[in-house]
């Protein structure tokens, strides 16, 4: 029988993905203690930043093109302002329904039972909602190291059109 997690432990498992993403590729990551802007963590390379917003769910709503979130309005909003000095992003995190299979340990490893998909907020336009508003997560945009240096790809066209230059 699976045993649902509790909200901590998801967000843990999130931010440790995340983490284990970033630490390969080489980026800082920056740990927000409030959640007060709509992110949860920010990612820096080399002065780039991106924001990303974790959710994490042991039953993905499953589209036709990848997966499906309903992200709440306020938080929406402020991921996909234009105003924003870093790009805004969606990251679900799909872990297994039975909690015991999230951490897997071998012989010289341990192994995350997850995966993630991402999605850019950047620009979007108003939400259709008035509580939710639904983020198509598509399944060729796995959270990846590759994928998050199309993030910071982003955010360097982003203070390019600004007129600032980074190298």
């Amino acid at each position: 029988m699976a045993t649902e997690a509790t909200s901590w432990q998801k967000e843990q498992i999130s931010r440790a993905y995340v983490q284990v993403l970033a630490t390969q590729g080489g980026y800082t990551i920056c740990d927000w203690n409030v959640d007060k802007d709509g992110v949860d963590v920010t990612l820096r390379s080399r002065g780039l930043m991106v924001d990303i917003q974790l959710k994490c769910t042991q039953s993905p709503r499953v589209v036709r093109s990848g997966y499906s979130f309903d992200l709440d309005i306020e938080t929406y909003d402020k991921l996909r302002a234009p105003d924003r000095s870093a790009p805004g992003h969606l990251v679900l995190l799909i872990v297994p329904p039975d909690i015991g299979r999230w951490v897997t340990h071998q012989s010289e490893s341990i192994v995350l039972a997850c995966h993630g998909y991402w999605a850019s907020l950047h620009g979007l336009g108003k939400a259709n909602g008035n509580a939710t508003t639904a983020i198509n997560l598509p399944e060729h945009q796995p959270l990846t190291v590759k994928s998050m240096g199309t993030m910071f790809d982003t955010a360097r066209q982003l203070i390019s059109t600004s007129g600032r230059k980074v190298n």
